[in-house]
């Protein structure tokens, strides 16, 4: 009925949302619909949305213009974060026809009666609280590596984030489910897993639909560390106060976890942690990096930070910024504070203003580039793995290393895919780095 139908993606946010989107568009396959780019006409479109920013919501209705100058005749879907918190705003929309909220989504061909366009976009959105059981996803198809969803929702309640709203309490899946999945992932010839949820260190909360924690996410990193034809395993985001010892000294002694973490900072103010409602202090930071690097002190460390937090003042941020100098870390992920309903930070006093967030933001972002050329440069001289991606970027392919230095080599279609053994040689002008080729890695 759907042979000669086609449907298109776009995904807005986090590795989970791209994990999540693989899994709705195999669902369209398995009903007959033929996937199609984003750039090409199709019968209908899917966005995924997320509500991290005031930047993800506005790029939303570009998106929807983006599609419909493609097909005006388009069915056009909105799902994800934003479709749950503000199903109604998104709805209204001009071309939207139709937004399903956090556990619709994973049921949305049976929304489709037909295609003919809504004069205002139906709603099926649940109650957050509904949210409560566990849906499984992963990324096949959509990358080089696959994002590996282990775990949803969160039971933080950080002052500034929506994100409890959009996809309610924590859960995890199954240590059985999940081990199924990195077994068909690897079976379909992805070299690299990365691990991804909302809190992926709370995973075991909720396993069975219970509160208990079956197992721990040292539990888990131990068991996918024995899963046959898996070379590369990454951990995605994941909370200082749950990043433990023992897994840090675990990864270090992994043939397949590699050396590169990524950890949310958020403000090197304790005062600010404490009006964020975030479960550390500094001091816990600073003794996860020096206990990463440590043990593998050739380990990439990316941080999350927020600038423009209400009460930020100047002296507040230079004390984040010097922080950040100091520390032993490789970049950093820069977040502009903006203001979200129904969050315990937008009643706050002490509002800063929108230049001077813009002005903190740029400041950490060269910070970030300062950092981050610097971890390459002392990279140089080693011999490291590196994965190439499927990309033909301006004659070029690129790849990570297995501590997430990004290479680049003239464009050459057999290496996509493959994993070779480097010599980093010289940083380019773009800031990514050349190399040697050592030898290829047999992955057979």
């Amino acid at each position: 009925m759907n042979a000669d139908k086609k449907v298109a993606f776009y995904t807005l946010g986090c590795k989970l949302n791209f994990s999540e989107t693989s899994t709705i568009a195999r669902s369209f396959v398995n009903e007959g619909f033929e996937r199609v780019a984003f750039e090409e006409k199709a019968d209908i479109y899917v966005i995924n949305t997320c509500s991290v920013t005031d930047n993800a919501d506005k790029r939303f209705k570009t998106i929807v213009k983006s599609a419909l100058k493609k097909n005006e005749e388009a069915f056009l879907i909105a799902v994800g974060c934003y479709a749950q918190l503000k199903p109604e705003e998104l709805a209204a929309v001009d071309g939207v026809d139709l937004v399903l909220g956090a556990t619709e989504k994973f049921n949305v061909t049976s929304y489709i009666n037909d295609l003919s366009k809504n004069d205002i976009g139906e709603v099926h959105s649940c109650e957050i609280g509904d949210a409560d059981f566990y849906v499984g996803s992963y990324s096949i198809g959509d990358r080089t590596r696959a994002f590996l969803k282990v775990q949803d929702g969160c039971d933080y309640k950080c002052t500034y984030c929506t994100i409890p709203l959009a996809r309610g309490i924590s859960r995890s899946d199954t240590l059985e489910n999940v081990l199924k999945n990195a077994k068909e992932i690897s079976e379909k010839g992805i070299k690299e897993i990365v691990l991804t949820g909302v809190n992926i260190g709370d995973y075991g909360k909720g396993e069975f639909g219970n509160k208990k924690h079956e197992h721990t996410f040292l539990e888990l990193v131990q068991e996918l560390d024995k899963v046959a034809g898996i070379h590369r395993l990454r951990i995605s985001s994941i909370e200082p106060n749950l990043l433990k010892d023992e897994t840090i000294d675990f990864v270090s002694n992994s043939e397949t976890f590699v050396p590169h973490f990524h950890i949310p900072l958020q403000s090197g103010s304790d005062d600010l942690l404490k009006k964020m409602k975030r479960r550390y202090l500094r001091k816990i930071y600073t003794d996860r990096v020096a206990g990463i690097k440590k043990s593998m002190p050739n380990a990439c460390i990316g941080v999350d930070v927020i600038v423009g937090f209400p009460g930020e003042t100047e002296e507040h941020f230079l004390e984040t910024y010097n922080y950040l100098n100091d520390l032993d870390i490789s970049y950093l992920h820069v977040f502009t504070y903006s203001e979200r309903p129904n969050t315990e930070a937008v009643l706050m006093d002490g509002v800063v203003p929108k230049n001077v967030r813009a002005k903190r933001s740029k400041m950490l972002r060269g910070l970030s580039a300062k950092k981050r050329r610097s971890f390459y440069e002392s990279q140089l001289g080693n011999r490291l793995t590196v994965l190439f991606e499927s990309e033909n970027k301006e004659g070029y392919i690129h790849g990570f290393t297995e501590n997430y230095v990004k290479v680049k080599a003239p464009w050459n279609p057999e290496l996509v895919n493959t994993l070779h053994e480097v010599a980093l040689t010289k940083i380019d002008e773009d800031g990514l780095v050349r190399f040697d080729f050592v030898k290829e890695i047999a992955t057979a």
